[in-house]
């Protein structure tokens, strides 16, 4: 059983408010960011579509900052 509120990538705790039945209701980091498909890609198959990745397996740190949306 995959556990939802970490990243398949590294385990860390992915962030994901979908996933935290406490924050269910509010949108998720990752609406708001662009993620390159190729890092998606990268995961290997039986990962992919089980959990959200974190923001730095992402990639999209820097989107996150409040400087990014400047």
């Amino acid at each position: 059983m995959t556990d939802q509120q970490h990243c398949p990538a590294c385990g860390a705790l992915n962030q994901c408010n979908l996933a935290d039945p406490r924050r269910a209701t509010q949108a998720c980091w990752c609406y708001s960011v662009s993620i390159d498909p190729a890092v998606l890609q990268a995961l290997p198959a039986e990962l992919r579509d089980k959990a959200c990745l974190c923001p730095r397996c992402a990639a999209v740190e820097d989107q996150l900052r409040p400087s990014a949306n400047h």
